[in-house]
């Protein structure tokens, strides 16, 4: 029986990874405007990390995380997500150190296993970006700014960012309080994995899927807030809408994490099936102290980009491969010539390629012409007992005539030249 891929993976095969790759450069475009650097974090960290920063009490967790143990002894955890990880590496490494805020961006793989559906895999992708060293709530505008920046050059349309707050350990104490006395009158009908929340993190049942809309008259932690945060909420929609980014307050959104506090949003379509979001993030304040003993705050979010690329079939493509140049060569000596040919060409940056399965001419022409080549080099046995090798103009069917001896220098000057008309 032929091996498959895992359930739940899938191979990029080179047609689609072309458009990867200019979804990646988009991401990083954005990047160096906004002033983010990259960072690469390993793919797998210490359990504990992710126990410590993402929570030991949600799904990812308690069902999802791919963890292993090494040799008997230390526990490890593929990355399911990468916040923990660039908040382990900046407090590890000392960024703090250096002048403030410290912005981060990261392009990697993450794993999760969950049930495998339109755009979620259990091998994923994330991009993402970091800001630690500043509680300014327009850092929280400028990150979602990001974002609206990447859907607009990707041409993502139908895109809707949905924001709240989820208060602060200060102000949340209280509210939790006032919603498990509204869930107690509940429990009956909610779910096996929200009779966890109840204890663990209650807030987390309003964002269920399953149970989320019987609950449609309870209290909110927007409604609760202290000063502060109840201040940097204002705050952050003042600057959105000095950005002219329109914005949903939604206060359902609570994200899936432990570790966020005061603002939470998402970027949500409704393109792609009833798992619609495509970005989500927030401030996590205390992570850095959880995780590192390094008090410094911070605010971030994670895009998939199995989803945008879902979002964008039809306005992000990548250009067609092609090559400058073709050698159809036939025989030996002729393919002899042929690999000194591209070699020089590559060398010099001229896309070059040349015949590797013994095709007829006719044959050759036409793989040529497949490959959208912009000249042919016709180089055979015949070629080279006369010293004239033929340089055909593929679009026009306009040739020359090169000298053999010396073609490598004499197909340069004469690119140069087709460049100059």
């Amino acid at each position: 029986m032929a091996i498959t891929a895992p359930r739940g993976t899938r191979d990029i095969l080179p047609g689609e990874s072309a458009r990867w790759i200019r979804l990646e450069d988009i991401m990083r475009e954005v990047c160096a405007l906004f002033g983010y650097e990259e960072i690469r974090t390993p793919i797998f960290e210490k359990t504990e990390l992710f126990v410590r920063g993402v929570g030991d009490g949600t799904d990812i967790v308690q069902k999802e995380m791919y963890t292993f143990v090494h040799r008997d002894k230390e526990s490890f955890a593929l990355k399911p997500e990468g916040t923990a990880g660039v908040v382990r590496a900046f407090t590890e490494n000392k960024l703090y150190a250096a002048p403030q805020p410290t912005k981060l961006y990261y392009i990697t793989p993450c794993f999760r296993a969950e049930r495998p559906q339109k755009g979620r895999y259990r091998q994923f992708h994330q991009f993402g970006i970091e800001v630690l060293g500043s509680k300014s709530a327009a850092v929280d505008a400028e990150v979602m700014a990001v974002a609206v920046n990447i859907f607009e050059r990707t041409g993502a349309q139908n895109i809707e960012l949905n924001i709240n707050s989820v208060g602060c350990p200060k102000c949340r104490g209280a509210y939790h309080e006032k919603l498990k006395a509204y869930l107690k009158e509940k429990l009956d009908i909610l779910c096996e994995d929200c009779l966890n929340r109840y204890e663990k993190n209650p807030m987390r049942v309003l964002d269920c899927k399953e149970d989320g809309d019987k609950l449609t008259d309870a209290p909110f932690m927007i409604d609760y807030l202290c000063e502060e945060c109840g201040d940097h909420f204002d705050e952050l929609k003042r600057h959105l809408a000095a950005m002219d980014i329109a914005y949903i307050v939604n206060p359902r959104i609570v994200r899936g994490l432990d570790y966020y506090e005061k603002t939470a949003f998402e970027f949500v379509s409704k393109e792609i099936g009833a798992q619609g979001t495509v970005c989500g993030g927030g401030r996590y304040d205390g992570l850095s102290d959880l995780i590192g003993d390094i008090a410094s705050p911070g605010i971030g979010f994670g895009l998939g980009l199995e989803r945008l690329l879902l979002l964008t079939e039809a306005t992000l493509t990548a250009p067609q491969r092609t090559f400058d140049v073709y050698v159809a060569c036939i025989g030996r000596k002729a393919g002899e010539a042929a690999s000194r040919i591209v070699k020089h060409l590559r060398d010099n940056d001229v896309s070059a390629e040349r015949d590797y399965m013994e095709r007829s001419l006719k044959a050759q022409m036409k793989y040529a012409d497949k490959l959208g080549v912009r000249y042919v080099l016709l180089l055979g046995e015949a070629e080279l007992e006369s010293g004239r090798a033929i340089f055909k103009e593929m679009q026009s069917g306009r040739q020359v005539e090169l000298p053999v001896a010396g073609i490598e220098e004499a197909l340069i000057k004469a690119l140069n030249e087709e460049e100059t008309k």
